[in-house]
């Protein structure tokens, strides 16, 4: 038996041998024993560790035990500009990986690009098209196509420390952003921003009632300088100057979630990565000392969307097994595995089978879900952020007053508004 083996194995690479330099000429498919082919699709994700673990050893294991002819070869990524550009230089030239968890608020550029597979016309699309949450499935819209399938949800809360609360008198936070600002000046706490950049401060804008653009994302004049976008803008600026507000993103400023917890800021804000990173018995003693609230509402919604859409990269080889990957990976059973590490699913009947028990961290979260605004999904979205950054710097700085800097910001948004195409 083992020298009929060991002859079996000797024709094979002699027969490799002969008609090419790889038994497989196709790195893409994988041929098993018995005949079958395997086909391989690559999927590039920004999971942190916890979530990565769930994906190795859950999702990505019933994926393949029910779609045998597929392997899914994963590759994880830090989520910043060099992946972006990446992206980009490789879905023009076709050399993308076939399936992508991709901000939010790239996929309107990518779209606009033309570096992504419309999914419209795939199998099951209009079945899936209402299942998932509506503000984060309107990001791949981009010419009477979708281009993306949401595949997690966050927002952010307004972290308070309970025990400055009480010391100021309050068994509950202040109802309004206003009385927040004044409840830190009155006493001399300390708010802390992670620093200038729209995901910022857009929630702090829009809960003193300022605003940013009309609801088409066609013009920033009217809103960005409004009257009462300049009010807003004047109140945290002049509590920037009297030092009760601290920007995390200047070198040496420290860590605000650290500082709220300690009881050295009165207020922060962030997505709930900063409590499902505790371990469990820290998470309680984290919850004991803070107490996350949606946003206080202003004119509308004041809690910001953020979150991971999948999309199919332009030129993948393998588009009918992206897909069926996709659908695996939005649909209600992964999407519940994967909030065992605190991800929100975008499935909505993933997120009706969620039981959130009021005392959870998520809690708030989840409750502030359908009551958040998007980052304005256009194509050029990244340089509209460097231009209103840009201002807010000159203004916190004393270069430029409040008015004329939203006023220049806003002039310089309506060019980059009216290249949409």
């Amino acid at each position: 038996m083992g020298i009929r083996w060991i002859s079996f194995l000797l024709t094979l690479a002699l027969t490799a041998g002969c008609g090419s330099p790889s038994v497989i000429s196709d790195p893409n498919h994988v041929q098993t024993l018995h005949e079958n082919d395997k086909t391989v699709i690559t999927f590039w994700h920004t999971y942190n560790d916890a979530e990565t673990r769930l994906l190795v050893q859950e999702l990505i294991p019933d994926f393949e035990r029910k779609n045998p002819d597929i392997r899914v070869d994963y590759i994880n990524l830090a989520n910043n500009n060099e992946l972006k550009y990446s992206l980009i230089a490789r879905a023009s030239s076709n050399r993308g990986p076939d399936v992508v968890r991709m901000d939010i608020a790239w996929v309107p550029e990518f779209s606009h690009l033309g570096l992504l597979e419309p999914l419209t016309g795939f199998p099951d699309f209009e079945l899936l098209h209402n299942v998932f949450h509506r503000k984060a499935m309107s990001v791949g819209l981009y010419k009477n196509q979708y281009y993306s399938l949401p595949l997690n949800l966050y927002t952010k809360s307004a972290i308070f420390n309970r025990e400055l609360l009480e010391r100021a008198g309050y068994s509950e936070p202040p109802r309004t952003m206003d009385e927040v600002l004044e409840l830190a000046l009155e006493h001399h706490f300390t708010i802390g921003l992670g620093g200038l950049e729209a995901w910022d401060t857009l929630p702090y804008l829009f809960s003193l009632g300022g605003s940013f653009m009309d609801e088409n994302f066609t013009r920033a004049s009217g809103y960005l300088n409004s009257k009462g976008s300049i009010r807003a803008v004047e109140k945290l600026a002049s509590l920037y100057k009297e030092d009760l507000i601290h920007l995390s993103s200047v070198p040496l400023n420290g860590d605000n979630w650290r500082e709220v917890r300690s009881g050295n800021m009165i207020l922060t804000d962030e997505a709930p990565w900063f409590y499902r990173l505790l371990k469990d018995s820290d998470i309680k003693h984290a919850l004991k000392q803070t107490l996350p609230v949606p946003f206080p509402k202003g004119n509308g919604p004041s809690s910001i969307i953020g979150g991971e859409n999948l999309v199919i990269m332009k030129g993948s080889k393998h588009p009918a097994e992206a897909w069926a990957f996709m659908k695996w990976m939005t649909g209600k059973e992964a999407q519940l595995i994967m909030a065992q590490a605190g991800l929100i699913p975008a499935n909505r009947e993933a997120i009706k089978a969620l039981s959130v028990n009021k005392d959870s961290y998520l809690y708030p979260y989840v409750e502030a879900m359908d009551d958040t605004f998007l980052r304005p999904a256009v194509k050029n979205w990244s340089k509209i952020e460097e231009v209103y950054s840009f201002y807010l710097h000159k203004i916190f700085l004393g270069d430029l007053s409040v008015r004329d800097g939203l006023d220049r910001a806003a002039a310089e948004i309506d060019k980059l508004l009216e290249d949409s195409d």
